[in-house]
């Protein structure tokens, strides 16, 4: 759990700032669940300048509570938290103070969203947090006041979770969880998680990745590795401490997220999925007559494939559903002859009278056809799909060919150009798995919209 704060105080000398104003948002990494804002009377006078930026003066703090009135909420909602702030030194070395006038010793582990944004989004002009937010699109209100700043973020820290490909920030979140003597069972952690589409993420008791999963249904999917008798999943069952999560909203999301954090993060529980998830390819190869043969083969680098599959039998499926549909096998009584080998992975030899009635131009015309089809090559589009919410959606961003990442945007935002888009995207890795699993979906027509640029 994670307390995202940020205070305004009086300015002055180090050490003798007073808080003018508190705001605490509770956020468990997906959601607020708590939170606590107030003015403060810091006792002293706030200085010119401060009153200018944040137009908070001392006739609005005369009936504010003090702070050893609100210190007891403080404690309260941060139990068991870690402090996330924007420059967070600063708002904790304040709190820190505050609380030592009372003698009380305030300890938290803290998390700077300066010093993540620098690491995860490098190369920006500026990290200072209105420049921040207004450059990733991140809408912000009540600027210079406490609960504007806080929930800006807010925001920030939640595209800074989406953009930590390497689990770090959950995995100190986790490593905090165990220090604290937090050992859920098996079912309180099956409870805790939601019936909603994403990433999983099944971490050993030193915090670490032991396993990465997506699923339509996290619960669902979490239960049956923690239910399941299978040599893994029992393994798994012993090693469990905790189950972290993401939301998607998008199937397509969540299965390109499995598959690049697979290959980063390599869980040793995932080892199959370290390589590539369609070891079988579709190839267009000129035979000894000119006509292009598609073949299903093993995978290979050095050529270059049409489509890919995760199984030699789902390859074999497809290629009778493309013979049959582009016209590129032999008719007889106008039935597809299902005894020639395009039924053994192999089409070139399918081609029986056809080859001798028709050119090999003509015949290549339906094969190149089909393959402009299945292939995004050199175009710009974006993949609109559901959000994590009602009210937003999510975007997979293809440009040139190349995939570069997906973000999710407000419904009530107007989304009009792909630069937009890009300020706020997710960087991922152009892969030929990417590329893949990004062509099978649009295959399957399953996004709610797909734009071309």
């Amino acid at each position: 759990m994670y307390c995202i704060l940020d205070i305004e105080t009086t300015g002055g000398q180090y050490n003798e700032e007073g808080i003018t104003e508190i705001a605490i948002y509770k956020f468990d990494g997906h959601e607020i669940v708590d939170q606590f804002i107030s003015l403060v009377n810091p006792e002293i006078p706030i200085q010119p300048f401060v009153v200018k930026l944040t137009g908070i003066n001392n006739a609005m703090l005369r009936s504010a509570p003090k702070f050893y009135e609100i210190a007891k909420r403080i404690i309260e909602i941060t139990d068991g938290c870690i402090i996330v702030a924007h420059n967070a030194s600063f708002d904790y070395r304040v709190i820190k103070t505050e609380f030592r006038r009372l003698g009380f010793d305030f300890q938290k582990q803290t998390l700077c969203t300066v010093e993540l944004s620098k690491k995860l989004l490098p190369d920006l002009p500026s990290y200072s947090l209105g420049k921040l937010v207004r450059s990733l699109g991140i809408p912000v209100a009540d600027r210079h006041r406490a609960s504007g700043d806080a929930m800006a973020t807010v925001r920030l820290f939640k595209l800074l979770l989406a953009k930590d490909i390497e689990k770090d920030i959950v995995r100190s979140f986790v490593k905090t969880e165990i220090k604290s003597g937090m050992t859920p069972k098996l079912l309180d952690i099956v409870e805790a998680l939601p019936s909603k589409t994403g990433i999983y993420y099944i971490h050993n008791e030193k915090g670490d990745l032991i396993y990465i999963g997506k699923s339509k249904n996290i619960k669902k999917r979490v239960n049956q590795h923690f239910t399941g008798t299978s040599k893994k999943s029992k393994k798994i069952q012993k090693e469990v401490y905790a189950v972290t999560f993401e939301e998607t909203g998008s199937e397509l999301i969540a299965l390109l997220k499995e598959s690049e954090e697979i290959k980063i993060n390599k869980p040793i529980y995932n080892r199959a999925q370290r390589k590539t998830i369609f070891p079988w390819a579709l190839y267009a190869e000129k035979d000894s007559q000119d006509y292009l043969a598609l073949k299903v083969l093993k995978a290979d680098g050095r050529k270059k494939e049409i489509t890919s599959f995760s199984s030699q039998l789902e390859g074999k499926n497809a290629l009778f559903q493309i013979t049959e549909k582009y016209q590129l096998c032999q008719k007889i009584n106008g039935l597809y002859d299902t005894k020639k080998s395009c039924f053994q992975y192999d089409i070139k030899q399918c081609f029986g009278a056809c080859i001798q009635k028709e050119a090999p131009d003509a015949y290549n015309l339906r094969v190149n056809e089909f393959i402009s089809n299945h292939q995004f090559h050199n175009n710009t589009m974006v993949i609109v799909d559901k959000g994590r919410t009602l009210e937003e959606r999510s975007a997979v961003v293809i440009e040139n060919g190349i995939y570069k990442g997906y973000c999710f945007y407000d419904l009530n935002h107007q989304i009009n150009t792909l630069q937009i888009l890009k300020n706020i995207l997710v960087p991922m890795q152009n892969t030929r798995d990417s590329r893949n699993i990004i062509q099978h979906y649009i295959n399957k027509k399953k996004m709610l919209k797909l734009v071309k640029y």
